[in-house]
């Protein structure tokens, strides 16, 4: 995606972590191992590296970007599924970046003053709840 679009054109998101610790139990396999270990016995391990624990149907990477770019998107995420074990699947979705609400829902909402920024992500605001606590910008009728 950077080699075809450059780096200031889409913002990807990871959205599984590698948590979980793996380990190994180290084992000799010369002559005379079985006099300098004991087996499983205390078969804890020493930590060699982390993995994340993936579900099927989880959602592995989401990607944002403008609708030009939608192919080469497309295009390196089917590069990517080759580096994943499994079988991936690609879906572009309905919905105006990582937020909530589908595109015409989002341009509806900007250009009536109801949605609330907060980073990458807006919140609707509502006509409910008390009016003490609000601000009159956030007032919508």
């Amino acid at each position: 995606m950077t080699k075809n679009s450059g780096k200031e054109t889409f913002h990807l998101r990871i959205r599984c972590k590698p948590f979980h610790v793996l380990r190994i139990n180290k084992m000799l396999s010369c002559a005379g191992a079985d006099r300098l270990q004991t087996g499983m016995r205390g078969a804890y391990g020493k930590p060699l590296g982390v993995c994340a624990r993936v579900g099927i149907g989880q959602i592995l990477m989401s990607l944002r970007t403008k609708d030009g770019n939608v192919e080469k998107a497309i295009e390196s995420f089917r590069r990517a599924k080759f580096k994943f074990p499994g079988r991936q699947k690609i879906v572009v979705s309905k919905k105006w970046g990582f937020t909530q609400f589908k595109r015409d829902e989002y341009v509806e909402y900007k250009s009536e003053g109801r949605l609330k920024h907060q980073g990458v992500h807006c919140e609707k605001r509502t006509t409910h709840g008390p009016l003490a606590d609000r601000r009159p910008e956030d007032i919508c009728q």
